[in-house]
């Protein structure tokens, strides 16, 4: 699988098939290896004699000055650690000098990732990749290198902090010592899998001084909206078993005063790297927010690891629930829940990992008695809901004993905090072994203004254990919902309560019965697999004045359906006969609606072979198959902006999707467009009309074309990466450029 946005080949990052993209540089040299991870190759270097050894990649890469560049590989060797680095070339291939990553902490067999990045000095154009074993002790020492990349910063979207904050590949400049500490920058041997890009080499250490708390924090403070709600989480990797470290969110007012501070403490199970998250809402008079990192009670030189440092908007457990990430995922704790009723107690479970279904923690609840227990969330504001249908949900695991009857509700309360009682209430056997959910419908009585979810469970045995993960209370909306969008020329289909790593395939269904797979990000949306647990899917291929419903397969596993829905029936509208939308499927925002001054007279070719057979009148004519149509469009553009719309949807050469009314005699048809000619219509300079003449052949429809989009993007990842509007403008030549993050060079 290549690695997005690689400016090497594919040959070059994996060495597959050959190790054709690379070249010794110093006392090396290269065969294929065998073993790797992105596909089987891999690079095997030997040193030719004792000193440190070096390779290169053969082609060198364009790079502008000044731009922060990143470079990374997954590294094995047992005798000797390695570094990587970027040699900075001029444009006549003179070396004008090489950003060098640490070198690993130690040697180790296992694959590791090395990583640096740093901008391009000035008169640098081009770039090289370099692997380094330092310094073997003799000939023929052996170290292996694969699945390489160099490009622009791969950072986590959406994440409020630069990229040199979230990774420390260029230097700790965004982090600060705060308690008895000091904070550099170290390589251990830390196996990645090979297609999680987002960790690299280094890490942040913050070394204890001194026997005590030690701490230190983010200097870099991005904006925060007050009331919102955020979430941060990074890798960290304790100095032992026992150590208390934790990792917490502050926001600060618009003088740099701290507000608020949430802790979360790591419930290690070792001295690897965990993932722990912290979430809040931002106070009111939030105006910043950073990340602290620590430990208690530290001895003197003991060591924390940071890796993959992150704050962004905290997602939603299920679209639009009212309970906030910290009370559903208990990540930090026991999220606020009580127990209004029963001999229960709650705990955060423990420990990091042992029984979770979001994130690393759930909700553990032990019952010393077989009796029952009311469990209960903080209430929670629920705008409008009188007399709507709202639903609760936790996930819930048997962890000890038996629980043959836990009921999930939802308890009502009034704008004051009166409670209004609970709603009836669905009840569940839960049996051993797997994560079960648990649903629950109820009607908002009026009055009601905030909500709570009750769970009631009853153990058959003392000493029980229930663990609760995941729980949401949100409005019912319907799970499947179309709209035309008229305007825009497609259909707007809504997906709801899927289940995320399930899969699914949509289909486009007319009335005449023919079914076509939607066009997604992915490709055509066929046993695709759910990241979200809402999906927005717009279907810009959706024919003009034509009935149609759209039927959603979900499987549990390729080729098993587990469910199936279908849509209301929406037709999509061109009011005007005489328009037609031409546009391309897989960037639909360079798609335009067009005035037709005259549809094609079609033609069909067909190849032939004529022969002359002495003593016949007739020739004997030998055909291949009729091909498709061709003919000559003619259509108007009316304005400067059309004008600049259609050229934009016709550089890129691909294949186009022409779309008329009906009742023109034109069904929809694939087309490539061929040599185009555009002419004025009046004689006055400023006339903006213009005629064109496009040269359509009729195409097959495109199968392996994806949806450009965003990816996930925001400005505020605009605004992290670039610190003034005159570096985004260098950065990207037009507005597509940037929603679709296409950097110049």
């Amino acid at each position: 699988m290549a690695i997005p946005g690689n400016l090497l080949s594919p040959t070059t990052e994996s060495i597959d098939p050959n190790t054709s993209g690379w070249t010794p540089k110093l006392n090396a040299t290269i065969v294929k290896g065998v073993g790797g991870r992105n596909g089987d190759g891999c690079l095997s270097v030997k040193s030719v004699a004792a000193g440190e050894t070096q390779i290169r990649t053969v082609s060198s890469y364009t790079v502008s000055p000044g731009v922060v560049y990143q470079t990374f590989a997954d590294a094995s060797g047992a005798t000797v650690p390695e570094r990587i680095g970027i040699r900075w070339l001029t444009a006549a291939g003179a070396e004008v000098g090489v950003t060098w990553s640490l070198v690993t902490m130690t040697a180790s067999s296992t694959w590791h990732r090395i990583s640096v990045a740093g901008a391009a000095p000035a008169g640098a154009t081009q770039a090289q990749v370099l692997l380094s074993m330092m310094t073997p002790a003799a000939p023929n020492v052996t170290g292996y290198f694969e699945n390489v990349y160099l490009g622009q910063p791969l950072r986590t979207t959406g994440n409020l902090f630069g990229f040199g904050t979230e990774s420390t590949e260029i230097d700790t400049s965004g982090w600060a010592p705060e308690v008895n500490a000091s904070v550099s920058r170290q390589v251990p041997v830390i196996s990645w899998s090979a297609t999680w890009y987002w960790a690299g080499g280094h890490t942040l250490a913050i070394t204890a001084t001194a026997a005590g708390n030690a701490a230190a924090a983010t200097v870099d403070r991005p904006g925060v909206t007050p009331g919102a709600e955020y979430v941060g989480y990074a890798y960290l990797q304790p100095p032992t078993l026992s150590a208390a470290t934790w990792i917490e969110l502050r926001f600060y007012d618009a003088n740099g005063n701290q507000v608020q501070a949430t802790r979360a403490y790591l419930a290690q199970t070792g001295t690897g790297f965990y993932r722990q998250f912290v979430s809040a809402h931002a106070p009111a008079t939030a105006a910043t927010c950073g990340i602290a990192a620590g430990m208690d009670g530290a001895a003197a030189g003991q060591v924390i690891r940071l890796e993959t440092v992150v704050v962004r908007a905290a997602p939603p457990l299920v679209a639009g629930t009212v309970i906030p990430y910290a009370n559903g995922s208990f990540e930090q704790g026991t999220g606020g829940w009580t127990v209004p009723a029963g001999v229960a107690t709650l705990s955060r479970s423990t420990p990091w990992g042992a029984a979770s279904w979001a994130g690393n923690y759930s909700l553990a609840v032990t019952s010393s008695t077989a009796t029952s227990s009311t469990l209960r969330s903080p209430s929670f504001p629920v705008a409008d809901a009188p007399g709507l249908n709202w639903r609760a949900r936790i996930l819930a695991r048997v962890g000890v004993g038996t629980w043959p009857a836990v009921t999930v509700r939802v308890r009502w309360f009034d704008a004051s905090g009166g409670s209004l009682g609970t709603s009836t209430g669905t009840s569940y056997a839960v049996p051993a072994g797997s994560w079960y959910l648990l649903t629950s419908d109820a009607l908002a009585p009026a009055g009601t203004a905030q909500a709570a979810v009750e769970v009631v469970a009853a153990p058959s045995a003392v000493n029980s254990v229930l663990y609760v993960d995941a729980v949401a209370l949100w409005q019912v909306l319907p799970l499947t919902a179309v709209q035309a969008e008229q305007g825009g020329g497609y259909i707007q289909l809504t997906l709801r309560e899927l289940m995320v790593d399930d899969l699914v395939s949509v289909y486009r269904i007319t009335a005449d019965g023919r079914r076509e797979l939607v066009r997604g990000p992915l490709g055509l949306i066929d046993q695709q697999t759910i990241t979200s647990d809402a999906m927005v899917i717009e279907d810009h291929e959706a024919p003009f004045g034509v009935p149609i419903w759209y039927a959603v397969e979900l499987y549990s596993a390729p080729g098993v359906i587990h469910s199936t829905r279908s849509s209301d029936t929406v037709t999509l509208t061109l009011d005007d006969i005489n328009e037609a939308w031409l546009k391309d499927p897989g960037n639909p925002q360079r798609s335009t609606r067009v005035l037709v001054q005259r549809a094609p007279d079609w033609q069909r070719p067909v190849e032939q072979a004529a022969f002359v057979v002495r003593g016949r009148r007739n020739k004997v004519v030998l055909s291949g198959r009729r091909q498709g149509l061709e003919g000559d469009l003619a259509i108007w553009t009316r304005s400067d902006a059309e004008r600049e719309a259609l050229h934009l949807l016709l550089d890129s050469g691909n294949v186009l999707l022409w779309q008329t009314a009906p009742g023109t005699g034109v069904d929809d048809m694939y087309v490539a467009v061929a040599q185009i000619t555009e002419t004025r219509v009046g004689k006055l300079a400023q006339d903006q009309w213009r005629a064109w003449t496009l040269p359509l052949t009729e195409q097959d429809k495109p199968v392996t074309t994806a949806v450009n989009g965003a990816a996930g993007r925001t400005w505020q990842d605009v605004v992290a990466e670039f610190a003034t509007c005159a570096d985004v403008m260098a950065a990207y030549a037009t507005s597509e450029d940037l929603l679709l993050d296409r950097r110049r060079g």
